[in-house]
Order: structure tokens, then C-alpha cells, then sequence
């Protein structure tokens, strides 16, 4: 069972982030992720870079699902006001 921690660590050594956080039980996830690498990048384009760098884990069953909220450091601050 995967920690949040580990997931997030293994986000963040694959993507530069502006900002990272990722919540969960040790089964299901939550990320928001905020990267200038999604720049130009569908929303699905942006889900299947991140998938990618974890899919060891979900192949292994060591992490089960992850949901992901995916932005550009503009969106993130027009998200926030």
C-alpha cells in the first residue's frame, strides 16, 4: 500500500512542479498538480504524462486509482483568484 508521500515524491522526481499536493486512504488518490510542462496539453494529454510516470504501480496493484486535477501555473492562479 502506497503512502501519499510516495506519491507525490514520485510525481515531483518525473515533473516540475509549481505546486504539488497529493491526499488518500493508501488505495485512492487525489493530486492537484500545477506544471508548465502541460502547457499546449489537452486535458487527456496531461492525465496520460502523469499516469505514465506511475504506471509501474498501477500494473503492481501497489496503487489503485488516482484522481488528478491537472493546470498550468495560469490556470492554478486564475483558479485561485
Amino acid at each position: 500500500m502506497m503512502q501519499p508521500e510516495q506519491v507525490q515524491k514520485i510525481i515531483a522526481q518525473a515533473l516540475t512542479c509549481e505546486h504539488l499536493q497529493v491526499t488518500g486512504d493508501g488505495q485512492h488518490f487525489e493530486a492537484l498538480i500545477v506544471s508548465t510542462e502541460f502547457a499546449g496539453k489537452s486535458r487527456v494529454q496531461r492525465q496520460q504524462r502523469v499516469n505514465e510516470m506511475l504506471r509501474r504501480h498501477f500494473d503492481s496493484g501497489e496503487l489503485h486509482a488516482l484522481s488528478m486535477k491537472t493546470q498550468t501555473p495560469d490556470e492554478w492562479r486564475a483558479m485561485r483568484g
